[in-house]
């Protein structure tokens, strides 16, 4: 299951958090984001309680995709412990590059 964030809960749910965490920022009016939901969703089934999965719906939370420097859509950014260290952004976010990010986690 992937948890909604929004302003209030995103620092408490990914920056305070130790382990892995990755956020999903979408819009339902992204094409490729409604494309790679699906997966995203069946692989935070799949890796429950090994790596938290988020998701942020950035038409209702423009200001903090504007602070988290997310420029275009889809935007998957991988957390360790607290501190991004990976990004992967439009045509560089596939099922496979997904995979390969949370494996290096």
């Amino acid at each position: 299951m992937m948890i909604e964030l929004n302003k209030d809960n995103y620092d408490a749910e990914v920056k305070e958090v130790q382990g892995a965490v990755v956020v999903d920022f979408w819009s339902p009016k992204c094409d490729p984001c409604m494309a790679l939901l699906p997966f995203v969703e069946k692989l935070a089934e799949e890796l429950e309680g090994k790596v938290k999965f988020c998701k942020v719906n950035s038409m209702q939370n423009r200001r903090l995709s504007i602070k988290e420097k997310v420029l275009g859509l889809p935007t998957i950014l991988f957390y360790k412990d607290g501190e991004k260290v990976a990004e992967l952004t439009k045509e560089d976010a596939t099922e496979e590059n997904i995979k390969a990010e949370i494996a290096k986690l």
